[in-house]
């Protein structure tokens, strides 16, 4: 059971991502695929639908599973492997989460699931690179999300030009210069069969 992570700041596409993302790993049930979901307030996804490409979801509240509720994300995480045993599980943290403390969460289920552990991708928006790194504002929570990537995703590019795609390459190279990068738009579908690519391939 491969965990993958789709992290990013508030309003930076991940839950568009997670739908289209896990259909395409899905691949019409050739591929079992579980989400977890642990966004604060009320979840955008539709269950039946998710149960209708073969999926499942589960929802994680009351705080962000990499520190509050780390405990309850692993049972969840146990609890997908009896139930379901799927070789994916996609994991959406709240926008606040830090990576790498979200990964220790899940490798505490290990000690009774078969967990393995495959990219972070972090989202970063290109409509508005100024202020996810302005350091009077979220420019340290962003830049820690960035540090921590295997898989920078710039997204939104379908709503900005090619300067402002190549600012936003530019400015999460500089602080995290070994993660690979690609261009997403969940709208037009740009992004979505290399991030897919991406994680069939990964080295665990």
């Amino acid at each position: 059971m491969i965990i993958i992570q789709v992290a990013g700041f508030l309003g930076c596409g991940k839950t568009t991502l997670m739908l289209k993302l896990s259909r395409n790993l899905a691949a019409g049930g050739a591929r079992k695929v579980a989400l977890v979901v642990n966004e604060i307030g009320e979840i955008p996804v539709d269950g039946k639908v998710i149960a209708e490409s073969g999926m499942m979801m589960k929802d994680i509240g009351g705080g962000c599973i990499c520190c509050e509720v780390a405990a309850t994300f692993a049972k969840t995480l146990y609890q997908i492997y009896k139930e379901f045993s799927p070789e994916y599980v996609l994991v959406e943290p709240t926008g606040v989460a830090v990576p790498h403390q979200v990964s220790l969460a899940a490798r505490m289920s290990g000690r009774d699931a078969k967990v393995a552990i495959g990219p972070a991708i972090v989202l970063f928006d290109a409509t508005r690179p100024a202020e996810l790194l302005d350091m009077d504002m979220l420019g340290q929570l962003v830049t820690t999300q960035i540090k921590d990537a295997d898989v920078i995703a710039i997204s939104k590019v379908d709503a900005v030009d090619m300067a402002a795609v190549k600012e936003s390459v530019t400015k999460v190279r500089e602080i995290n210069p070994k993660a690979r990068i690609l261009n997403l738009s969940s709208f037009t579908g740009m992004g979505i069969d290399e991030l897919t690519d991406i994680i069939l391939n990964w080295e665990i």
